[in-house]
């Protein structure tokens, strides 16, 4: 018998455990794989504890399930049966008033012309503004989204209904953010009419079988870390918490990584860590590697969870929550309704769950003591909801650099690293937020590919 191979995956998020898991699992030779998790926890963004009486996310609360690579972990690990998707209560967009976001949009583009026309959100210059996109010159020699939605529809559009959507989703400001890193959009630029695509991808996708668009466990996403967390031990793999790597360093056809508690030998890696604080580790293998890793920007987030006493909370406030474009924000960039959006968030008490988002790329918040985030949190929803709310229950979540910004020709960059790394220390592979989407399912997709790839790697060094 051969003495096992050794590979280390560095970061305990979803991506990580997931290329772990991948690699256990199909193996066709002895492995040993150890995940190195610098907090004291797993789960990276994921997160779910107890609030009000029931378990509630403090980051994600949902992933995409139109697309297949967390439903399919989410099956594999058992959960399928206790998974749930939001209600059909409808979101909205805060501008001097509450506005229901319209519907006939991809991401925020329109895909008819009546997504703005009838809408209160937009100025009727802004609405003959964006009725030219049809008539309008191709746009080409840009990977900003901001740049390229100004330059088809107006500001207004952008501001109102596009950077809303997406800066909600990458807690960024689409001006500065890679077209090409929100596929949905960037299929959209293939024709000279942006309108025009999103109509015909609006009408593709009605034609395929309707499901739900987002899903979750009952039991909040940190199910999904459990299980995970469970299946990768039960098939033999290590996961060590609040163990930080220091550097690593080629040694024949291996690698030792150095550790804050002391040193493992890999002979392959997983980088599962976000980019700019794994830029030290890989230094010694490649100073390029290391510059350009270091560049990349995180954005950090305050998530405010509330319980409202039942007394408090209008009638009329029945939508899942509201976004807020930011020419009009102050603190608050969203707000999610959550009992009204999750029908298993509804305290026995009748509270309404909140959670309010502050904080995003080119908006700092971390500085605040939780005090003053709670009550710039309490003062803007009096601005935006016209009532005074006195929670009886409060949890302040820090998402310090949590959101990697992916910034116009990210994937140039991306390809330029992986291919110095790759050429000084083959066997070395990357997955997670920081690289090839950030949403969960996104995360998993990397996962598959980062463990198929290190098999490949183990495999040519067994030959």
């Amino acid at each position: 018998m051969s003495e096992p191979r050794q590979v280390v995956v560095i970061g305990a998020g979803v991506a990580g455990l997931t290329s772990a898991l991948t690699v256990l699992t199909n193996s066709s030779q002895p492995v040993n794989v150890t995940v190195l998790e610098a907090e004291s926890t797993v789960g990276g963004r994921i997160r779910t504890t107890q609030f009000a009486g029931l378990s509630i996310d403090e980051g994600p609360d949902a992933f995409l399930a139109r697309v297949p690579w967390a439903t399919q972990l989410a099956a594999e690990l058992g959960l399928g049966a206790s998974m749930t998707s939001p209600t059909d209560a409808h979101a909205s967009i805060w501008h001097n008033g509450m506005h229901n976001i319209p519907g006939d949009l991809m991401l925020g583009v329109p895909a008819k012309v009546r997504a703005f026309a009838t809408s209160g959100l937009i100025s009727p210059l802004g609405k003959l503004r964006a009725a030219i996109e049809p008539l309008l010159p191709a746009t080409t020699d840009t990977d900003s989204i901001g740049e390229y939605v100004r330059s088809r529809f107006g500001n207004q559009i952008h501001e109102r209904l596009v950077d809303p959507l997406i800066g909600s989703i990458y807690a960024t400001d689409s001006d500065h953010f890679s077209m090409a890193a929100v596929p949905q959009v960037a299929a959209l630029t293939a024709s000279r009419s942006m309108l025009f695509a999103a109509g015909r991808a609006r009408a593709a996708a009605t034609k395929s079988p309707a499901g739900p668009i987002f899903s979750t466990p009952t039991r909040g996403l940190g199910a999904l870390i459990e299980l995970l967390t469970q299946r990768v031990t039960a098939l033999g793999g290590r996961i060590v918490t609040g163990e930080s790597v220091s550097t690593i360093e080629k040694v024949n056809a291996g690698y030792t990584i150095n550790t804050s508690r002391g040193q493992h030998f890999a002979d392959a890696i997983v980088v599962a860590s976000p980019a700019k604080p794994s830029s030290h580790f890989v230094r010694p293998l490649d100073e390029r590697a290391a510059d350009l890793l270091g560049q990349w920007s995180h954005a950090s987030v305050v998530l405010i969870t509330m319980a409202i006493p039942a007394s408090q909370w209008p009638a009329r406030l029945k939508g899942s929550g509201y976004l807020v474009p930011k020419p009009d924000q102050r603190w608050v960039s969203a707000a999610s309704f959550g009992s009204n959006k999750w029908a298993h968030w509804r305290p026995d008490d009748g509270s309404m769950i909140l959670r309010v988002s502050l904080g995003r790329d080119g908006l700092e918040v971390m500085h605040f003591d939780n005090d003053k985030l709670i009550n710039l949190a309490l003062a803007d929803m009096k601005l935006h909801l016209g009532i005074d709310m006195t929670p009886s229950e409060i949890r302040v979540s820090r998402w310090a650099e949590s959101f990697p910004q992916y910034r116009p020709h990210h994937f140039a960059r991306l390809a330029e690293l992986e291919h110095s790394l790759g050429t000084a220390a083959p066997g070395i592979v990357f997955a997670g937020a920081s690289y090839r989407g950030i949403g969960i399912p996104a995360c998993v997709q990397q996962a598959r590919s980062a463990g198929e790839a290190t098999l490949a790697h183990l495999a040519s060094l067994h030959s």
